[in-house]
């Protein structure tokens, strides 16, 4: 067995890494301030290539592995979550279903400007009363000649309310099965389309300078041809979306997990109580010792399922596994980061004040950790309602 990564993984680690230190992390606090989404470091992730890592380069992408947009999702959340789910949100949500699912039409339509970074796209799934139960959805699409028709609402989608926005993928129901289940199936509906509304959405506890928007679908129009694969197979593609989308949650939680341990570690050795470095205090070392472990424990994990992904085996297990993990060790990073700082770690001078807000939201986007354990005791063969 062999756990080290190749060279272009490292140089990837690298150049991303840096990126962050040197772009991100001088705005990343003014933009959480005042809840904006930032279009002049979008643009400079796309020119660094982060969008359509994974896509092949006839559509304009990188055609890199997946570990490859894992590890870079990783560095972007070492150092802040919003610009971290901006990538992640776009690569897995918004071009992810094109990329797999779409008609050669669509993907030659759609991809080029979503991989550039000219544009980008949004993944309309959760609604108001359809979260863990997205099977539910009530946002309808009936076939009216050659156009569907599409009513209903979506909220908490990530990347949909830009200016840049060219379109959703929409989850409708578009009939009913033979078993009685409601039939779903994904459209994509273009930004400026009649009937189409997006609003951005303020007042967030986390991910503040992230795009974050509602939908709203009034006898929204648009061409038969906009579904995207078979009909009724909407189902079917949000599982596999959710299933590649989970281990780049999975990489905001262990990234941002790291950039908690970074900025322990260093305030732990600066800062002086009784005369020296609170880090030699046993009861701070083994906060330390206790988060170290717990990363190196989440990337192997993360890495195993990203590794299973690559080499198209089953992954879908291990993919709820890491999510669940990560974002949970996540959470305890930034919990004893938090405790290590003190009264610091609770001001806004400080990023694990930050880190410490946007950490809940990997406990409950793209399936709360319950419907981790769920979707994990079913793959043991646990019954599990």
């Amino acid at each position: 067995m062999d756990f080290s990564l190749s060279s272009e993984h490292e140089i990837l680690r690298e150049s991303v890494r840096s990126f962050a230190e040197n772009e991100i992390r001088p705005v990343a606090r003014e933009l959480d301030e005042r809840e904006e989404f930032s279009y002049e470091t979008m643009q400079k992730m796309a020119e660094l290539g982060l969008f359509g890592v994974f896509v092949s380069e006839k559509y304009g992408g990188q055609a890199m592995d997946y570990l490859s947009y894992i590890i870079a999702v990783e560095e972007i959340a070492r150092v802040d979550g919003s610009h971290a789910a901006t990538v992640a949100a776009e690569n897995s949500l918004g071009i992810g279903p094109l990329y797999y699912f779409g008609s050669e039409e669509q993907k030659k339509r759609y991809l080029p400007k979503l991989c550039s970074g000219e544009a980008l796209w949004g993944f309309g799934l959760t609604e108001p009363n359809a979260g863990s139960d997205a099977s539910n959805s009530k946002t309808s699409a009936v076939l009216d000649g050659d156009e569907w028709v599409i009513n209903g609402s979506k909220i908490f989608i990530t990347n949909a309310a830009t200016t840049i926005t060219s379109g959703v993928t929409v989850l409708a129901k578009t009939g009913a099965r033979a078993d009685g289940k409601p039939e779903l199936s994904c459209i994509l509906v273009e930004s400026g389309t009649p009937g189409f509304t997006a609003r951005p959405m303020h007042g967030k506890m986390m991910w503040r300078s992230s795009n974050t928007a509602e939908l709203y679908f009034e006898e929204c129009r648009v061409p038969k041809e906009n579904l995207l694969g078979p009909r009724g197979n909407g189902f079917h593609q949000m599982m596999q979306t959710l299933d590649g989308g989970r281990l780049s949650i999975a990489a905001m939680g262990l990234g941002g997990a790291q950039g908690c341990f970074d900025r322990a570690v260093r305030y732990a050795n600066e800062r002086e109580q009784f005369g020296r470095p609170i880090a030699t205090f046993q009861a701070n070392a083994f906060k330390l010792a206790d988060m170290a472990m717990e990363i190196e424990c989440a990337r192997l994990l993360l890495y195993k399922a990203c590794w299973l992904r690559d080499t198209a085996a089953a992954f879908s297990k291990e993919a709820a596994m890491a999510k669940l993990y990560c974002s949970e060790v996540m959470y305890r990073c930034a919990n004893h980061a938090v405790q290590l700082h003190g009264g610091y770690g609770l001001m806004k001078e400080y990023d694990v004040e930050r880190f410490y807000r946007d950490q809940k939201l990997l406990e409950i986007g793209e399936g709360t950790s319950e419907v981790q354990r769920i979707v994990i005791a079913r793959h043991i063969g646990a019954k599990c309602l």
